[in-house]
């Protein structure tokens, strides 16, 4: 069930706190670096510039949830493929997961026809969660540094998420995480050490769209991605 709009994190102060606070560190690395040129002329201007990428991104993503939230009319949906949203989701976090040493996998098992959705959105709430679960994984304990941008087939319809090697993305963690979220620096602490801004923002993206967040799991990977439903429209075969 949705919840209520005066509740919704995309309204309160919550919200924009954790993404505050999400940028404090990528500020303070460009920050670092810069010194570090002045000081000696070897600033590394590769770091410099994704790390400022992923904060921009994280900032875009945030307003674009507020706009959707705030003008329903920019929700109207279409008619998109799934898999090409998942690639093209790839392509924007390829350069932030090589500088966590994270590789990617793009997996997308049979065939699917068109969902109903709002492709601006869709993308940019798991953009949000992929570049939140890429600084995640280095932290956890025994996970591969793979990341799975996945879609299959549930009885509720197609899901599409994000997978990785670790046991800490459950209901549990994401429920306290939206519970703690109003009194703690850092909600997902058994799963992040930042804020977990990235995906209380993709929350918010979804909640606009009248999407779930919520966890999944496929060929025993752990996951988080949202069920979305094949378009009307009549597939010529």
């Amino acid at each position: 069930m949705a919840r209520d709009a005066r509740e919704s994190p995309i309204l309160s102060q919550q919200l924009l706190l954790s993404v505050a606070e999400e940028l404090k560190l990528p500020l303070l690395q460009i920050a670092r670096e810069a010194e570090r040129g002045a000081l000696n002329g070897s600033a590394d201007l590769g770091v410099i510039r994704t790390t400022a990428d992923s904060a921009l991104r994280l900032l875009d993503n945030y307003v674009l949830g507020v706009r959707l939230a705030l003008e329903p009319a920019q929700l109207a949906p279409e008619s998109v493929s799934v898999a090409s949203i998942l690639y093209d989701t790839g392509q924007q976090l390829d350069t932030l997961a090589k500088s966590y040493g994270v590789s990617l996998e793009l997996n997308v098992a049979g065939r699917f026809g068109p969902i109903l959705a709002n492709r601006q959105g869709l993308q940019a709430a798991l953009v949000s969660l992929g570049a939140a679960l890429i600084e995640a994984l280095p932290a956890q304990d025994g996970s591969q540094l793979k990341l799975q941008l996945a879609t299959h087939r549930s009885r509720y319809g197609i899901v599409a998420g994000l997978y990785a090697d670790t046991r800490q993305l459950t209901n549990e963690t994401l429920r306290r995480g939206r519970a703690l979220q109003r009194h703690s620096r850092q909600p997902l602490i058994s799963m992040t050490h930042t804020s977990g801004a990235g995906i209380f923002v993709a929350d918010t993206i979804l909640q606009a769209m009248h999407l779930n967040l919520r966890t999944s799991r496929h060929h025993r990977l752990y996951g988080l991605g949202t069920v979305l439903q094949p378009s009307p429209q009549i597939q010529l075969v």
